[in-house]
């Protein structure tokens, strides 16, 4: 039986930072890491392989930046743990020891079993299983009639991108008022429906799936709880994920409310030598306070990197209380990007907030090619000016605007503070010095508080 310093276990991206890091940090240690499949794809970039991609090929993703520092990698399953004696194995046989073990199992799509027919043939999920979406494609090439169920994030952007093929109906069906309503406010979420539509996706909001039925097995038909039906030779369940903790839960790992796994500030859980990173370990909200769970690879990496510094002695310390939701995509061409709480947050955690706005055009003038509208919305404390939250639409530059958004929540900067902030503009890259929309927000969130 081979024995290593660190066994990880998952090799999506808290995996792969956490073993760069962590083996970066000391060299002299032995790492493996163990996977499932043989390959990996990058897991925000999967829906792009509908359309955007000319192959699935051209989204991998694999632990090359690990295995470059000298660590190793198994493709096989960890299926026992024995935590007092530091053994696991796999369902291969083989059996490993470990002075330290690092829990980064992911997420797996939520399979809705309270819809009836999930189960019929060519219901499908945006798995990120690089075998599971490889076998997919025939089954989008082949059909005409495709059903989205789910408008967040990643119901949106796989209806946008199978619009794209002319060949295709592809119809989104969201229970909530709007596409995209948990991570932004209803004026921003409404344009996200508009751009839907106009990227050739029927839109059907505020609309809840009875049942899928068919014949031979086989799925045909949505049907809706009004009882309207849609024609479908596919269909794609997109209503979110959830922490894949199976095993975590089988060894005795404490759980919180959302079934992931528990863990302090610096991804300890309450087993001694024994982390979890990721998808599958707890989070709290850094503005609510509350019990979280952020599916997102950017929170993955960024506590991957905390974890890596931290797995053998406390190098590096957690300077922030919670881990924002910092979001962002596009639609039909237009930069949908959301920070830390927005209104609908705030109210629900009963957090006092005003709002600042400001509309312009990205570029100087706006009769440059390529500018396009922005808005801004910032959510202010009105009790010290704080930043707590941000909405940005807009062109490309609205994606890293955001990240300067989510580090003024993160350091506590004020409206006050913004008001005076150094930037640097250009004609080409961002809106004008004289009314640089992040700025002006803040001053309409200024004259908000005194009102």
């Amino acid at each position: 039986m081979k024995s290593y310093d660190v066994i990880i276990i998952g090799a999506g991206p808290s995996g792969i930072i956490t073993g760069v890091t962590a083996k970066n940090r000391n060299p002299e240690k032995s790492f493996l890491m163990i996977r499932e499949e043989e390959k990996g794809l990058v897991p925000c970039g999967i829906p792009y392989i509908f359309h955007d991609l000319d192959d699935i090929s051209q989204n991998l993703m694999g632990p090359a930046p690990y295995v470059n520092v000298g660590g190793d990698v198994l493709v096989d399953k960890v299926t026992e743990i024995d935590i007092s004696a530091r053994i696991l194995r796999t369902e291969s046989g083989k059996s490993f020891s470990y002075l330290k073990l690092v829990f980064a199992t992911g997420s797996t799509p939520t399979i809705p079993t309270f819809i009836k027919g999930y189960d019929l043939e060519n219901v499908e999920y945006i798995a990120k299983s690089y075998s599971y979406i490889n076998g997919l494609m025939d089954r989008i090439g082949s059909a005409v009639n495709i059903v989205v169920i789910g408008g967040g994030f990643i119901g949106a952007e796989v209806a946008e991108q199978l619009a794209k093929h002319k060949d295709k109906n592809v119809t989104l069906v969201e229970k909530e008022q709007h596409c995209l309503y948990r991570a932004f406010s209803a004026d921003f979420a409404a344009l996200a429906d508009e751009h839907l539509i106009n990227a050739g996706v029927n839109v059907l909001t505020g609309c809840t799936v009875r049942e899928l039925q068919g014949g031979s097995g086989k799925v045909e038909s949505v049907i809706l709880e009004d009882g309207r039906s849609i024609d479908a030779d596919l269909v794609f369940s997109a209503i979110g994920y959830k922490p894949r903790t199976e095993l975590a839960e089988r060894v005795g790992l404490q759980l919180t409310s959302n079934n992931t796994i528990r863990v302090d500030k610096y991804m300890r859980t309450e087993k001694k030598d024994i982390y979890a990173v990721g998808d599958c370990s707890g989070t709290v909200g850094f503005i609510t306070g509350r019990t979280d769970n952020i599916m997102l690879a950017s929170t993955a990496t960024a506590e991957a990197r905390i974890l890596g510094y931290n797995l053998f002695s406390i190098n590096l310390l957690r300077t922030f209380s919670g881990t924002l939701s910092v979001f962002s995509t596009e639609l039909d061409g237009f930069v949908f990007a959301s920070a830390g709480a927005i209104e609908q947050t705030a109210e629900e955690a009963n957090v006092d907030y005003v709002v600042g706005r400001f509309e312009d055009v990205d570029r100087h003038p706006g009769t440059l090619p390529g500018a396009k509208k922005i808005i801004i919305k910032i959510i202010v404390s009105p009790e010290n000016g704080e930043i707590i939250g941000g909405e940005i639409y807009g062109g490309k530059s609205a994606g890293e605007l955001i990240n300067l958004v989510s580090l003024a929540i993160q350091k506590y900067v004020t409206v006050y503070e913004m008001i005076s902030f150094q930037t640097g503009t250009h004609p080409l890259l961002t809106t004008a010095p004289t009314k640089y929309a992040l700025v002006k927000a803040c001053e309409n969130a200024i004259e908000n508080i005194r009102m």
